[in-house]
């Protein structure tokens, strides 16, 4: 792979990183979202408050890698939990606990005249809002389960400086389901965001500096989502290229986010700039796929250790064929892009791998203005917060292909 990138690739690709983003105003409508059923769940009326309901967000909302889905009448998927922070797990079944935040949530739906049903998955429930929204909140009923966790990290000798925000979580397929019992499924976003925070820590706390500077504002004013670093930005870019080669997936071999999110954090080394960054990922990020002691793969939670997002390969190693086959694609993909010089070649190198749209507006795009710190947002704008207004008018969701 190339180790450098010509200055015009370098525009390029922050363009890109630009044409991706979502705007500020999704960022809003999310953080209002979750905040709004958090309000909902501890209003004095409510038989989850004496719980002391906590609701927050995680995945890429949370992470800050969302992207534009890749056609405009697709959803963004939210994620959110509602933690139930007074109880624990001998005192319900993960039946109980899904019940109980259910019923809340249709109450929920019906205050808000949701016009389309709460919708039960697997391990949340999910509130479809309507055409002016755009997306739906996936809300995972949880319990604290920072004990439980860091004593059998301790036992396998493995890091438990995350656990104290590990929670525990409900699974309807489980047989266990019905049950009472100290052996629920395992989470840890707070503690992944940290690590993943962690990883980008320095640049992140500089950009912000820097803005506050720029807008007069103090550090603490400026919110993470209007601040995109180099390592936010290549996986934005990563997932794109993912999406456009796996557009038709029948075999369901599509490397899934948190792999890709996962291996690009430990592979980044703090680069400035976006080509830096993305080469560099795209370099080192095979180091950390670990082998056990029957060769195969592990990618461990680096809030969880005993968590391995790569447990799926060894049942299909299609899976895991499909993850090399990109790896090598994007690879030569951006190698290639990064040797160019002329933005023609860089556009048509990228547009059969970003999608034709994508590509022509990025090479707009660079070639008009350089990109910035800021995520679309003014800077008078720094640190307000919009409050969203929704319509009612009934939608039929899609499955976003930009976002996991």
């Amino acid at each position: 792979m190339a180790t450098r990138a010509t200055s015009i690739a370098k525009t390029y690709l922050d363009a890109l990183a630009d044409e991706l983003e979502i705007s500020d105003t999704r960022y809003e409508q999310a953080e209002e979202s979750y905040q709004s059923l958090g309000r909902w769940f501890n209003r004095p009326a409510s038989t989850l408050r004496d719980y002391d309901p906590a609701v927050y967000v995680q995945g890429s909302f949370g992470l800050g890698t969302v992207i534009k889905p890749l056609h405009a009448d697709e959803e963004y998927d939210v994620d959110a939990v509602c933690e139930l922070k007074a109880l624990s797990k001998p005192q319900l079944s993960q039946e109980t606990l899904k019940a109980l935040v259910g019923a809340e949530m249709e109450g929920y739906r019906r205050s808000q005249a949701m016009a389309k049903p709460l919708r039960e998955g697997r391990r949340c429930w999910t509130l479809n809002y309507a055409d002016g929204a755009q997306f739906h909140m996936d809300v995972v009923p949880a319990l604290p389960n920072a004990q439980d966790v860091r004593i059998l990290l301790d036992s396998k000798g493995l890091d438990a400086s995350r656990a104290a925000t590990a929670i525990a979580i409900t699974d309807n397929e489980r047989l266990d389901y019905q049950q009472i019992t100290h052996d629920w499924p395992r989470s840890n976003p707070k503690g992944y965001l940290d690590w993943f925070k962690s990883r980008m820590r320095v640049v992140l706390e500089k950009r912000r500096r820097a803005m506050a500077d720029a807008v007069k504002a103090s550090v603490e004013a400026i919110p993470d989502y209007k601040v995109r670093t180099p390592l936010q930005s290549s996986i934005m870019i990563l997932k794109r290229h993912r999406d456009i080669m796996y557009v038709k997936d029948e075999l369901n071999c599509c490397p899934i986010s948190i792999i890709i999110t996962t291996l690009a954090a430990h592979a980044y080394q703090g680069e400035e700039e976006i080509a830096d960054a993305l080469l560099s990922i795209l370099s080192g990020m095979e180091a950390y796929i670990a082998r056990d002691t029957r060769g195969r793969a592990v990618i461990a939670n680096p809030s969880d250790p005993l968590e391995n997002f790569a447990d799926k390969w060894a049942e299909f190693p299609e899976r895991e064929r499909a993850f090399y086959a990109w790896l090598r694609q994007a690879q030569r993909d951006f190698a290639h892009a990064a040797s160019l010089a002329d933005r023609h070649s860089i556009t048509d190198s990228l547009s059969p791998h970003l999608g034709q749209e994508l590509a022509k507006r990025a090479a707009d795009r660079s070639a008009s203005k350089p990109a910035g710190l800021l995520r679309g947002a003014t800077a008078a704008a720094a640190g307000a917060l919009s409050t969203p207004s929704f319509s009612n008018t009934a939608r039929t969701p899609t499955k976003p292909q930009g976002f996991a």
